[in-house]
């Protein structure tokens, strides 16, 4: 599980999200899928980059936030501590792994919509405990109807 942020330039956004792969070695690219339901797919379709989080166990929380609330309703971000990171996308404070990427193609996969995503930027922090599953959030109910 991850957690996807980004930006329009005027609104901010972000989404747990459970479907992502890497897709090339050369050149290095990632896909990630949102739900055309959620709000952070429409902001995504206006922004050039996303910010790919990678939370810990211990970091439940923050997928928490970002899984069960809708930013139709809630600002996530004045719920956690984040900070402007690589091009101005919100960067989560308490989430040391990360990969940036520009979006350099859609795909429209059903229900959900693909943002092929060539990495920039990113940093490997130390993990506190494994990566987040879809175990330790397979009970958080989404802000969005599904």
């Amino acid at each position: 599980m991850v957690v996807v942020t980004t930006s329009d330039g005027t609104e901010r956004a972000g989404c747990l999200i459970g479907f992502l792969a890497q897709c090339s070695i050369d050149p290095p690219l990632l896909m990630v899928w949102m739900s055309k339901r959620n709000h952070t797919t429409r902001v995504a379709a206006a922004a050039t980059s996303l910010l790919v989080h990678f939370p810990s166990r211990d970091e439940r929380e923050l997928a928490v936030l970002f899984g069960s609330q809708t930013g139709d309703e809630v600002d996530k971000f004045s719920r956690c501590r984040w900070e402007p990171g690589p091009e101005g996308l919100p960067l989560l404070s308490d989430c040391s792994r990360w990969v940036a990427g520009h979006i350099v193609e859609r795909v429209d996969t059903g229900d959900h919509v693909g943002h092929l995503l060539e990495p920039f930027d990113g940093a490997a922090g130390a993990w506190a405990s494994a990566q987040l599953g879809f175990q330790s959030v397979k009970d958080v109910e989404p802000g969005h109807s599904p």
